[in-house]
């Protein structure tokens, strides 16, 4: 596999000597399916090379590379300019790919901080006892450090027998207000399991989560963003479709205007969602629920071509890659937050929300203006509650016009 890349037979012995070399065939391999260049590749062998020649001469061994060899070699090849920005990338996908390979290396370092121990059990348990989806624990774990680091430290002593309530409704009060109210609510929400969490482990004798202030959002408060529907439009008719990111990237938008997609559901769409003789696609929805959809004629057809030209080969099944190697399906839901803010710039548009939730509330605001019942709207964007929908109504101006009592005025006046 090597001789695809290097002719010379000494350059390929010198590769293949080593540390590393036993592992460097497989590793070119592996690149080149991630969807790496031929000259990135040779550049990725080559920081190898000189990344094992380092871990020879420091004296250590496969099975205790971790990450602070990596950073001390990226230190020192660094400040003599030997090894560029592609250095971590590179040594960081090494490392996935002995991992891949079940070769043994250094378990990663201990927390050092007793915050980060706390931490490290306290994601345990909200994983595994509790249940808690992914983001939620990043959530929670997010306002636990804060609360915690700012209380105690970021390296002081965890003494939770130390904090009372105006210690939890001090930190509400300072953060609430620069958070939007559904943000503010998911901090008490974290706040409070922390503290039952900890009421349970007796690392505190009183129940502190009822101090923790409740947050005023009530709901139906707020009217939905949206664009009109001509907004819409030209957001998806000003995209770059005569290339390969351009067409991925209308799809994803399609997806998210005609069907009202959630940015996550548009992540982890897979191959084998799409039943293209029913015409049908099936969608991974909140709490782990699947949902078949009509597939639309203009969605499909943009699916259809990204799929058919563009998609570059790729062991995983999902749908919509990355378009930079390696290859392989996006981390999260904020690429697709990108994907939208970039069109909306390119379409000239600035509403006071970017994100994709945006075009969901397009597409029920337009349903709703075009005669669509609420039950319809609730089932299109596959709303496990009635009331669930009824912020829409908000928007259906027309009708609250007739629910509008006169405003009363004084005799003789007009």
């Amino acid at each position: 596999m090597l001789e695809m890349y290097f002719k010379d037979p000494e350059c390929l012995a010198s590769h293949r000597a080593g540390l590393l070399g036993a592992y460097i065939d497989s590793f070119v391999e592996r690149a080149g399916a991630a969807g790496y260049p031929r000259e990135g590749v040779r550049r990725q062998c080559w920081i190898i090379r000189d990344f094992g020649l380092w871990l020879e001469r420091s004296g250590v061994e496969i099975g205790e590379l971790d990450d602070s060899l990596i950073g001390s070699y990226l230190d020192e090849r660094g400040r003599g300019g030997l090894v560029g920005g592609s250095g971590r990338a590179t040594l960081r996908f090494l490392v996935e790919h002995l991992k891949a390979l079940g070769v043994a290396l250094a378990e990663p370092a201990p927390a050092s901080s007793p915050l980060e121990r706390f931490l490290g059990g306290y994601s345990e348990y909200l994983k595994v006892q509790r249940g808690l989806a992914a983001t939620t624990v990043d959530y929670y774990l997010t306002y636990a450090r804060r609360f915690l680091g700012e209380r105690f430290g970021e390296d002081g002593p965890l003494a939770f027998r130390d904090l009372q309530a105006s210690d939890v409704s001090d930190f509400v009060l300072r953060w609430a207000h620069s958070q939007s109210p559904g943000r503010a609510k998911l901090m008490v929400t974290a706040l409070r399991a922390l503290h039952r969490f900890l009421l349970e482990r007796g690392q505190i004798e009183v129940d502190l989560a009822g101090a923790v202030p409740t947050v005023p959002d009530w709901r139906l408060s707020s009217v939905p963003k949206y664009l009109p529907r001509e907004q819409v439009e030209r957001l998806l008719s000003n995209g770059v479709h005569d290339t390969a990111t351009g067409r991925r990237d209308r799809a994803i938008l399609l997806l998210l205007a005609r069907l009202g997609l959630r940015a996550g559901e548009v992540v982890a769409l897979e191959l084998d969602d799409i039943d293209w003789r029913a015409g049908e696609i099936n969608v991974r929805g909140k709490g782990s629920l699947h949902d078949r959809l009509p597939l639309l004629a203009d969605v499909g057809e943009a699916l259809a071509a990204y799929l058919s030209q563009d998609r570059p080969s790729c062991t995983t099944r999902r749908i919509f890659v990355r378009a930079r190697a390696p290859i392989r399906g996006f981390a999260g839901s904020a690429a697709i937050s990108t994907i939208v803010s970039k069109a909306l710039r390119r379409a000239g548009l600035n509403p006071a929300t970017k994100g994709p939730h945006l075009l969901r509330h397009s597409l029920a605001t337009g349903m709703l203006r075009s005669g669509a019942s609420m039950p319809e709207i609730g089932q299109v964007l596959r709303h496990r509650h009635p009331n669930t929908t009824e912020i829409y109504a908000k928007v259906d101006f027309a009708s609250l016009r007739r629910l509008a009592q006169p405003w009363p005025v004084a005799r003789g006046e007009r």
